[in-house]
């Protein structure tokens, strides 16, 4: 009788543990009957039939991070990138992520890799490289709307590296290179034909005034040749002579002034000249026309 009392007193001991269960925080448990499923237990002290009831799959209620392994996409112009990321989830129906999908992270790793292939495939190496919010955006849109019927709600997805091979990125580098060595050199040679212009336009402005200087010169020149030609009416080609004589004579008076000439030579022809400006000054004088102040020689002295 006493052994008897033991074993029901083991077996309801052994009952109370099968058939008290305690839910942690954060997590749902399912119950099964024979191998079907019945309900579900909810954080806190839950009782089960024991022998009956089981506890089937345990599955957490928090947002979960899912590493995606790093593997080599294909661009859509034939480029090889590495690529890996992060997927945040959420278990939203407990009985649908339980018994709608076999070992769920692995499944969801699985189509998380298929999906990131097919979205980064569809862009090119440069788009791939500058628009990592836009493939995020479509691979969370894509693998949310995948996930639904397993009950996932899928909160976030992280792209953590997306870069080529080392020897593409030794190609890239060397663009990139010649690429700054291509802009330095257009630099230089907008930096000198900007100069070879300027310096263009300076010499063009400075002709421009020597011609306007030369203008203003021989109109000058012309109008004393005028008022000489009104003045010398009536002395004909003596008084001609007269005026080349006097230009005649202030060269030579130039030369002989100038501090470097130690020997000067006067041309046979100085003395007729003199005589000639004698000339043309009587033939002024008789004409009624008063004749210039007659030039001084070389020396300083009259002729």
């Amino acid at each position: 009788m006493e052994y008897v009392l033991l074993v029901l007193i083991v077996v309801a001991i052994i009952a109370v543990f099968q058939g008290v269960r305690t839910v942690p925080q954060g997590q749902i448990w399912t119950v099964e009957r024979f191998g079907r499923f019945v309900r579900t237990l909810e954080p806190g002290l839950n009782l089960i039939i024991p022998i009956i009831d089981r506890i089937g799959p345990r599955l957490s209620i928090q947002e979960t991070v899912l590493d995606i392994p790093e593997q080599a996409v294909i661009t859509k112009d034939n480029a090889a990138v590495l690529v890996d990321g992060i997927v945040y989830y959420r278990v939203m129906d407990v009985v649908k992520a339980a018994y709608q999908v076999a070992q769920l992270s692995r499944a969801l790793e699985a189509l998380a890799m298929t999906n990131l292939r097919s979205v980064i495939g569809s862009m090119t190496f440069d788009e791939t490289l500058s628009k990592r919010e836009e493939i995020s955006r479509q691979l969370m849109a894509v693998l949310d709307a995948a996930t639904d019927p397993w009950g996932v709600k899928v909160t976030r997805v992280e792209l953590r590296k997306v870069e080529p091979p080392a020897n593409l990125i030794e190609a890239m580098n060397l663009q990139m290179t010649a690429e700054r060595r291509r802009r330095a050199v257009v630099a230089e040679a907008e930096g000198k034909r900007e100069a070879v212009v300027l310096e263009a336009r300076g010499r063009m402005e400075a002709a421009e005034m020597d011609a306007q200087a030369r203008e203003r010169l021989a109109g000058a020149e012309a109008k004393a040749v005028e008022v000489v030609a009104k003045a010398a009416e009536g002395a004909g080609g003596a008084a001609l002579s007269y005026f080349i004589a006097e230009k005649y004579m202030h060269a030579l008076e130039g030369l002989a002034s100038n501090p470097a000439t130690k020997t000067l030579v006067i041309p046979m022809e100085t003395s007729s000249m003199a005589g000639n400006i004698a000339q043309v000054m009587a033939t002024l004088s008789a004409a009624g026309t008063p004749p210039t102040q007659p030039p001084r020689g070389p020396f300083g002295t009259r002729p």
